[in-house]
């Protein structure tokens, strides 16, 4: 069945001027009705209540990359530059899990979420951005740590899931590559990886993803000033959201009603020029809907 195209309800706008190095880690809370996103390389974690526009920001002695709200415990799974960790946001309190790449040391985390069963995925990559050293980790509710995928990637985003939970999509984004693999929703395991989606030179960097609840997938676009909504079957463009910078970082529906799409960018890599015709560089964006996301997947740890 042809999916039909979303329309905005509403005018772009900034909610945040964050100026944040690089904004990713984007997560809507159903819990505080607030969004969690990161500030990758400025090492910090950010709160901001719709309702009240209340701002909370916690500061963290590395780099802090995805979030994942907890299902039975308060607080937040984390993926530092080492590792995995719990941060209870209340007390402060940060707890060191478990580091599965000691022998990359020019590694960090990167992108990551929840899947329906409450395992987390998260992606490692070069630091520098060029080396091909990245993977694909699965954490478990009993904390134990899986290699899912030895993705060899320079740079990993994503992933997101189809409707049905059994595809996984994952981004290959130093070589504009969106890839498609069939995912076992009970073992977590992950088969016949195919290309989904090339980006052309002109439409950026595939980045941060999510899946909307009719299964649409909408896609940021680094260095293109961008966010797209795909088909899940096709690959094909069915809307387009025009940013007023070019480092478009990642998306997640939220709101009451989850109607809004949040939208982070980043100023890592502006020359001084950009920056200056880019004054919302590593803001915090929000846009309206006419179709629903779904609530982001908890921790089941």
């Amino acid at each position: 069945m042809k999916l039909t195209a979303p329309h905005p309800t509403s005018e772009l706008r900034c909610l945040w001027p964050a100026a944040a190095t690089l904004g990713e880690g984007t997560l809507w809370s159903v819990r505080r009705q607030a969004l969690y996103w990161v500030d990758i390389l400025g090492r910090q974690l950010h709160r901001y209540e719709l309702a009240t526009q209340a701002r909370h920001s916690w500061p963290f002695d590395e780099e802090i990359s995805a979030v994942a709200e907890r299902a039975s415990e308060p607080g937040l799974l984390v993926t530092l530059r080492s590792g995995f960790a719990l941060f209870n946001t209340d007390t402060g309190t940060l707890q060191r899990l478990h580091n599965p790449e000691p022998h990359q040391p020019g590694n960090r985390f990167n992108d990551g979420k929840c899947d329906a069963q409450g395992r987390f995925w998260g992606g490692t990559m070069d630091f520098g951005c060029s080396r091909p050293t990245g993977a694909l980790y699965r954490f478990d509710a009993e904390q134990r740590c899986t290699l899912a995928f030895d993705a060899r990637y320079a740079v990993t985003n994503g992933p997101t899931w189809s409707l049905d939970g059994r595809t996984m999509f994952f981004n290959e984004t130093a070589e504009r590559r969106i890839h498609a693999f069939d995912f076992d929703p009970v073992s977590g395991e992950l088969s016949h990886q195919r290309l989904w989606l090339r980006f052309q030179p002109d439409e950026g960097y595939p980045d941060g993803m999510t899946t909307d609840a009719a299964g649409r997938l909408w896609v940021a676009h680094w260095g293109a000033a961008r966010v797209t909504c795909h088909d899940p079957v096709t690959a094909e463009e069915l809307a387009r959201i025009d940013l007023p910078t070019s480092h478009i970082s990642n998306v997640a529906f939220g709101g009451p009603q989850m109607r809004t799409l949040f939208i982070t960018s980043a100023r890592f890599e502006l020359s001084a020029e950009q920056l200056a015709n880019q004054p919302l560089a590593g803001a915090l964006f929000a846009i309206d809907i006419d179709g629903p996301g779904r609530p982001a997947n908890l921790y089941a740890g």
